[in-house]
Parts: C-alpha cells; structure tokens; sequence
C-alpha cells in the first residue's frame, strides 16, 4: 500500500514540474508576411520574410536563408529572426534575409518515401517532400527574387524531421541550395535510407562546392546515423563538399537546437575553412 502511494505521489511530481515547464518566448521581429497559391502543394502557403537593417539602409542584394517550420506562433521563425539579427550586428555573419514557411501538414511536407509501416503511422500522408521541394525551387524561389534584392547564395535550416529535408535536399537535388544546416535530423526515416545510400548520392554529386552542418543530441535513434553520416563523408573525402559534424551527447532532442544554433550558423555562413 505503501508502494502505490509513494508511486502515486511521484506521478503527480511529474506532472506537476511538467506544467511548469515554460518555452522560451521569441520576440516576434518586424517582418513582412504574404502568401502563395501553390500548386505544387495544392494549397494556399503563408511566407514570413526578415529583412536585416543593413537591406533598407542599402542597395545591396543579400543572400537568403530558407526554413520550414517557419510560421510565427509555435514555430521557429522568430527565433532563427533573432538569431540571425544577433549575429549579424555583432558581424559574426554577413547581412542576409531569412525566409519562413509556415507549416501545414508538416509530416507530409517534410518527410519522404517509406515502406516502413511504423513510418506510416505518425500522420495520415506522409512522403510528400518531393512537392514540397518542388514548391520551394519553382514557386517560392521566383517569388522571393521578384520581391526582394538577393543574390544567388542559398542556405536552407532545419531540425528533426526539418532536418531530415535538409539532409533529404542535400542529397537528392544539391543544386538547390549552396548551404545546408540540420540540427538532430530524423534521419532513421525509412530504415535510414539517406545513411544507406549516402555513397551513391556522393558518387554523382556536383562539383560545385556545397557546405553541410549537421548535429546529432544524445537521442540513440539519430545519433547513431548522424555518427555513420559523418563517417562516410570522412572516408568519401570530396574536396568540393565542406562538412562539419557536431556530435552532443550532453543535448537532447528538445535542447540541442538553441544549443549549436550560433555555432552552425556561424561556422557555415562565415566559409572560413
């Protein structure tokens, strides 16, 4: 009887310190918001985009970084805005726009082809990044250029099952983007296929040189592949990919974006190796 209390009493300790858990709270920066009939997706997207003082005080065309996740409430938008504000006003990194999608239906989004069942279980569609990438690069791409000064650079950055699509993108359409950065990505999708395949994708990649920064928290089932990953680009050795592997163990899931953003951002964004 005495055991049932005790366990009773513990459960309610850890409910009760579950409450007062609190989020960290973004400041919303000024931003312009719009939104794009999509095709590609079959539905209405709504696009947040910062601008850096330096764009309105200037004629200069910036580089631009793209997210998903990227709505104001409940999602990263103003935290990678504020990150990136930081930064460069310290002149950590140089002056460029961030641009966010705000998210729908992200497993679908977000994640590729699978034939594992479990996979299948975590949103009624999934696999649906190919569209999602289509709309990026045919219908986002040339709306940005059409509203903003920018040049051709190109970052894209994610986390967990964002990241999975910055890691996916990498690998399948490299051209997309000049600059990837994924912190924890899911990249246990599908039996790990990206791992599995990761030489043949290396095999053809372009010559053009691409940067990719990616993390791996204590979570067994990303940091094993995120280990393998690094690995095979350590053993491929290809001169035009730029590649930086993070491993923390001291980081779970949930801490290891705000943890390694200044340090991915910087370190991928400044090119100094």
């Amino acid at each position: 009887m005495k055991l049932i209390y005790f366990n009773l009493l513990l459960i309610l300790a850890t409910l009760s310190s579950c409450s007062n858990i609190k989020l960290p709270n973004d400041p919303v920066p000024t931003h312009d918001e719009f939104t794009i009939e999509s095709k590609q997706v079959g539905e209405t997207r709504n696009i947040n985009v910062w601008t850096p003082p330096e764009y309105k005080t200037s004629t200069d065309c910036l580089p631009v970084m793209y997210m998903a996740d990227g709505g104001i409430i409940d999602e990263d938008f103003p935290h990678i805005a504020n990150t990136l504000a930081e930064l460069i006003k310290a002149k950590k990194i140089p002056p460029m726009i961030l641009v966010g999608i705000a998210n729908t239906q992200r497993r679908r989004d977000l994640s590729g082809p699978t034939e594992i069942a479990k996979d299948k279980e975590i949103a009624p569609i999934v696999g649906g990044s190919e569209k999602f990438r289509a709309f990026i690069k045919e219908e986002l791409f040339p709306e940005i250029s059409k509203r903003y000064r920018t040049t051709s650079e190109k970052s894209i950055i994610g986390e967990s099952l964002s990241g999975l699509f910055v890691v996916e993108t990498f690998f399948l359409t490299p051209d997309m983007f000049d600059n990837y950065i994924a912190f924890d990505p899911s990249i246990w999708w599908n039996n790990h296929y990206l791992v599995r395949t990761a030489k043949e994708h290396l095999a053809i990649f372009p010559k053009t040189e691409k940067r990719i920064w990616f993390a791996g928290s204590s979570a067994e089932d990303i940091s094993q592949y995120t280990n393998s990953l690094a690995e095979i680009f350590k053993t491929e050795n290809q001169p035009n990919i730029k590649w930086n592997y993070s491993p923390e163990p001291k980081e779970k899931h949930n801490t290891i974006f705000r943890a390694t953003k200044e340090k991915a951002i910087i370190w991928t964004l400044n090119k100094t190796e």
